[in-house]
């Protein structure tokens, strides 16, 4: 095999390689969790949101971007992020909510890192 050949064929398999873990990153979050099993801080977060404020937090309502991939696809500005408050703080804390614009909500208490679908 030429050096041109095998520089395309691993050429060709990076790019298989890469997209392959840009798919996987588009999953959409699998874990659900009950609104039940929330923590009251979260469940009056929700019920802020759902009223439109007014939200302690000035950072609250911003678009979140979702640049890890780890909710599923929407167009930039389709989710925004909410501070679930942590009792012992001294700031924001981990936890938070994100709002899509279509009422699906997604819980993470571990600052983005993992996300679960709120069900109600």
């Amino acid at each position: 095999m030429s050096l041109l050949a095998r520089t395309l064929a691993t050429v060709w398999l990076l790019c298989i390689a890469l997209t392959t873990s840009a798919f996987a990153w588009e999953r959409p979050a699998a874990d659900v969790i009950a609104l039940a099993e929330m923590p009251p801080e979260a469940r009056r977060t929700l019920e802020l949101i759902r009223k439109g404020g007014p939200f302690p937090y000035r950072n609250d309502g911003m678009t979140f971007g979702n640049r890890e991939r780890r909710l599923p696809s929407r167009e930039y500005g389709y989710y925004r992020e909410y501070t679930v408050p942590t009792p012992g703080s001294k700031d924001r804390g981990a936890r938070r909510i994100v709002a899509g614009r279509n009422a699906d909500y997604y819980y993470t208490d571990d600052h983005y890192h993992t996300f679960r679908r709120i069900r109600e």
